[in-house]
Parts: structure tokens; sequence; C-alpha cells
């Protein structure tokens, strides 16, 4: 950088991103991928031109970028239930789960984002890819959860961890899609159910 021109911390340009990633979220939950525009994007960023393309080339980084970040959102709740000590029962990793799902399933949430994610990369083929490895990382920590139960007494010795995490992964996007499409169930009458599901297992 030349001499006398002033240094842009990091901190600075992470924030300058975040705006318009911020922006982005808007923009797509409000009209989906394909009706937004990188002009809605700057508009509702209130940036100019250069400064979004200076961080994202095209629609379709941004989008990537996105799609990291809102993902990486669930994920983490997933990671940090995995590295509990000790290991949580498998009904109150599901409570939890479903805690999570039901914060992110209104008009602003994380999870009705990630059906415009899905919708798009029928289509996309980076971002097909992209999911497919971040759904396989999922399970895997899902997988994880249940050996540990496993090995606590809280799934039968005879259970087969892998069948048991894919299942339990997929409770997720279908009790988000059932909120989403049609506002039900209740979070109390789905923990029943589950609650219900877990113990027949268990015994």
């Amino acid at each position: 950088m030349m001499d006398g021109m002033p240094r842009v911390s990091a901190d600075h340009l992470a924030a300058r991103r975040q705006q318009i990633l911020d922006a982005a979220r808007t923009c797509f939950l409000r009209n989906g991928f394909h009706a937004t525009s990188m002009q809605d994007v700057i508009k509702e960023a209130n940036l100019s031109v250069g400064a979004v393309y200076r961080y994202f080339p095209s629609k379709n980084d941004l989008i990537t970028a996105l799609a990291g970040q809102v993902i990486g959102e669930i994920s983490s709740v997933f990671a940090s239930v995995a590295a509990a000590e000790p290991p949580p029962a498998l009904r109150e990793v599901m409570a939890r789960v479903i805690d999570v799902a039901t914060a992110n399933t209104g008009p602003d949430g994380a999870l009705r984002l990630v059906l415009h994610i899905w919708s798009e990369s029928l289509r996309d083929e980076a971002l097909a890819e992209f999911v497919a490895g971040v759904y396989g990382r999922l399970r895997d920590t899902m997988v994880l959860i249940a050996r540990r139960a496993q090995e606590h007494g809280d799934l039968p010795a005879d259970a087969d961890p892998v069948a048991v995490g894919s299942v339990l992964l997929a409770v997720l996007p279908g009790y988000a899609l059932q909120r989403i499409l049609t506002g039900q169930p209740e979070p109390d009458t789905f923990q029943a159910g589950l609650r219900t599901l877990l113990e027949v297992q268990a015994r």
C-alpha cells in the first residue's frame, strides 16, 4: 500500500463482507435466488457496485458463500453436541436439534434459506457438490453421536450406528419442511412424538 494511504483493517473488511452477505440473505429470502439480481443486493447493502464485486465477482460466488455460512450455523450445533462430555442421551440431542430447527424456520430463519440452497443445487453442479459434502459431514456427525450413545448404553448393542445416524439426520429437514410449508406441528407436539419413538427403541 502506498505511503499516506489509510490501511483498511481486517475487521473492517470482514464487516463489509458480512454487510453484503446480510443484504443478500434479505434479498434471497424475499424473492429467491433467480428473481434476485446483483443490483438488488447492491441496493440492499447500500454500497457501490465496485465495493460489492470486490468481494463477490458473481451471484454464484455470493450464493456459495452464503450457503457455507448458513449451513455452518446448523453444523456448529451438531458438532458441539457430538463433542459434549459426557455424551447426552439421544432424546436430549434431538431435543436440542429440534429447538434449533424451530428457531430457524421463522420468516428470517436460516432453514428457509436452506430450501433455496437445496433447489439451486439441483441446477448448479458446484453448489451440488458443496451441499453433498456438507450433508455428508453432518451425517458422519450424527453417526458419531449414535455410536457414542451406543457405547454409553443409550442405544441397543446390536443397533447399526450408521443407520441410526442417517435417520436422526433426516428428522431435522423433515420437521423444518413441515413447519415452513404448513406452520405445523407445534414444537412440543413434535418433541413428544420423537421422545416416544426414542423410548420405544431403547426398550
